[in-house]
This record gives C-alpha cells, structure tokens and sequence, in this order.
C-alpha cells in the first residue's frame, strides 16, 4: 500500500538476498548459548555475555551492539530479541520479497561505505521497484550505520525529510 508512505529510507539493505545468512546463524546461535548466572550486576553480566560471544562474534563494535539488547528480567539477564524466532525464519529475513509493481515515492537507500549490503550489482533492482531512489553512502561507516556514524546518519536522514 505506496499509497500509505510517503517516504521510504532503507538503511544498509538492498532488495536483494544477501549471502551473509551463515554469519547471522552463527551470532544467533552464539547468543543463544550465551549463559549468564542470576543476580549478577548488569556491568558484570554484559562483560561475561562479551566474553563468551567473542570466539563467533571477533569484531567488538558488534558485540558491542548486541550487547545493547542484553536486558535484566527479574533478576536473570536476557535477550530482549526473539533468538529463537530469528534463527527459526533466518532464511525468510535474509531474502528479499519479490515485488512486481515499484513503489513511486522517494526512497532514500543510505549504506555505510565499509559494509557489502548496498552493492552496484543491486542498482538496477533498486532503480527499478523504487525509480525515485537515491542511494548514498557515508564515508566510514559499516553496517551498523547509526551506530558507527550517528552524526552523520542523522545529518542525510533530516536532509531527506521534507521541512516541518
């Protein structure tokens, strides 16, 4: 339903089906095994959860996101994420849907220039279900694109919007 947005803004994703679907696996199952005893201080907890994710998860500003959803329920630490929903529909949330009719608005298609998500090989598809799509990158960025470059993230979203 085009007619329901006004404006579209996909952030480090292209339509198309991405290969990084074993990577993904592997940090689920990573969290998932993840084990943390009650009671312990949430500093404490994060540091142990750090620990046993870096043999799967190398690079620390990853984990470091992950680590962002790692709540305290009732005096156990948890993942605030569904891990068993997303390892279940790994391969759905790795593929993108196929569409025949292409959206009309504006689309803003904003990629970190380190991250392999937004490709030239992706072009054509993205001109051809979003015609109005700009594609940019910002500079240092990885996939994590409000994360690595907040400032900057912000900075192409609020020229994109339409002034208030």
């Amino acid at each position: 339903q085009p007619d329901l947005v006004e404006r579209l803004i996909a952030v480090d994703i292209s339509p198309s089906t991405t290969a990084a679907g074993s990577e993904l696996s592997a940090y689920v199952s990573a969290m998932q095994a993840v084990t943390i005893p009650a009671g312990l201080p949430r500093s404490a907890a994060r540091r142990l959860a750090d620990e046993q994710l870096r043999p799967t998860v190398q690079a620390a500003e990853l984990r470091q996101f992950l680590l962002t959803n790692l709540v305290e329920v009732e005096g156990r630490h948890v993942w605030r994420v569904n891990l068993d929903a997303i390892a279940h529909h790994l391969p759905d949330i790795m593929n993108f849907p196929v569409f025949h009719k292409p959206y009309p608005g504006p689309t803003l298609f904003l990629g970190g220039s380190k991250s392999p998500y937004i490709s030239p090989k992706d072009y054509p598809e993205i001109r051809r279900l979003f015609p109005k799509a700009d594609i940019q990158f910002i500079e240092g960025a990885g996939h994590i694109v409000h994360q690595d470059k907040f400032e900057d993230f912000m900075t192409a979203v609020l020229n994109f919007l339409p002034p208030p």
